[in-house]
């Protein structure tokens, strides 16, 4: 999402702040004013303690807006009845009725809202004139309307609080899935450095312990190699953990991801194991644009993967691999005369390799190769002005 001044933080007071501000506004218009009206009228004690009593009822009621919206505007309205029939045709309107029509619709009792406020203003017009009250037809249609407009205001707040839900859980979502793709491209670099190292360092190791005391030369030239891709693996991992500890991926610690240039030494690591493999890089002659570096990183991986592989299952003495490119498209092939894949159901390396050729738009295969083994065969789209 392109930035925009909704994207940042912005500033919400607290709820006790929402609920206190109507409880005071409707407290400070409507109490003062009964009292003025009580003493200006002279009704006496009783009944103007009663319109005082009453016009407190309705901003104290709002406390409980927040919990329980609709019998908060059931009470407020009511004390707003007993209010216009009791006291004289004057003074400011009951305002906490509008706050708490526009609380109770804002949260969601709309029903409680429409059902309340609709009663008791049908009942001011059937009983004003009973109390004396005269009703002219502008000052119902002025009242209706402001009522009206509570209502409106309300469902406006309630739209921009669902909005906003909305938003926030799709943020949250979108954080999520952000983590959960990080969470699974980190296990899958470390699944091929560690993998493709162990299974090296695993059979050097093996032919070391076999030519210890036969060829000691070799033996040492096999623990040099173990050495060397130890300590490959070593800087890799550290370039993966160190984009994890770092708040800014600027500021990591980086080791250069590798290459198209780099599968040769990854082709020579694998061969010091013991693998007869050939390497058929045909895009040295290649006068075309150089291929994208998502794209050479993917064809590393893959062909590490693929290596890795014959070393541990395929129990091959030959393999080649063949580098290749077609219009707007790098082909690679890894073929083995090894045991073959059979009925083996696909493990997290393939998956991995899977996953890295459709992130770029592209596939692997895996099937029977010519030299009777098995061939992972992979095809890497990319725009040819990228």
């Amino acid at each position: 999402m392109s930035g925009t001044a909704w994207d940042g933080p912005r500033f919400r007071p607290p709820p006790a702040v929402v609920l206190l501000v109507p409880v005071i506004l409707s407290l400070l218009v409507q109490v003062p004013a009964a009292i003025v009206i009580a003493i200006a009228t002279d009704q006496g004690l009783a009944l103007g303690a009663a319109e005082v009593a009453i016009a407190a009822i309705g901003p104290i009621a709002l406390l409980a807006a927040r919990r329980l919206p609709g019998p908060t505007v059931a009470v407020v309205a009511a004390a707003a009845l007993a209010d216009l029939l009791l006291g004289p045709d004057v003074g400011p309107p009951y305002v906490a009725l509008a706050f708490a029509i526009v609380l109770a619709v804002a949260r969601g009792a709309l029903v409680w809202a429409l059902v309340s406020v609709g009663i008791v203003w049908l009942a001011a017009i059937l009983v004003a004139p009973f109390a004396g009250i005269v009703w002219p037809p502008p000052r119902i249609a002025l009242t209706t309307a402001v009522l009206a407009v509570c209502f409106g205001v309300g469902w406006f707040a309630r739209t921009r609080r669902q909005r906003a839900a909305a938003y926030r859980e799709e943020t949250a979502r979108r954080r999520r899935d952000a983590e959960e793709a990080e969470r699974l491209r980190v296990a899958n670099e470390l699944h091929d450095v560690l993998g493709h190292s162990l299974s090296l360092i695993n059979v050097q190791a093996g032919v070391a312990l076999h030519l210890l005391d036969r060829d000691p030369d070799h033996a040492r030239g096999a623990l040099e190699h173990i050495k060397a891709a130890s300590r490959s693996a070593l800087d890799e991992v550290r370039g993966v953990l160190g984009v994890l500890r770092s708040d800014a991926p600027d500021d990591a610690p980086l080791v250069p991801q590798q290459g198209l240039a780099d599968i040769e030494r990854l082709v020579d690591g694998v061969r010091s194991a013991g693998l007869d493999i050939a390497l058929e890089d045909r895009l040295v002659a290649d006068a075309r644009g150089p291929v994208p570096w998502a794209v050479q990183a993917a064809a590393y991986r893959i062909v590490q993967e693929a290596l890795t592989n014959v070393l541990r299952h395929a129990a091959a003495s030959r393999a080649v691999v063949v580098l290749d490119r077609e219009p707007g498209a790098l082909t690679l092939t890894v073929d083995d005369d090894g045991r073959g894949a059979g009925d083996a159901e696909p493990g997290g390396g393939l998956l991995g390799m899977r996953g890295r050729a459709e992130l770029l738009g592209g596939r692997v295969e895996v099937e029977a190769a010519p030299m009777g083994g098995t061939r992972v065969a992979a095809r890497l789209p990319w725009s040819e002005d990228s």
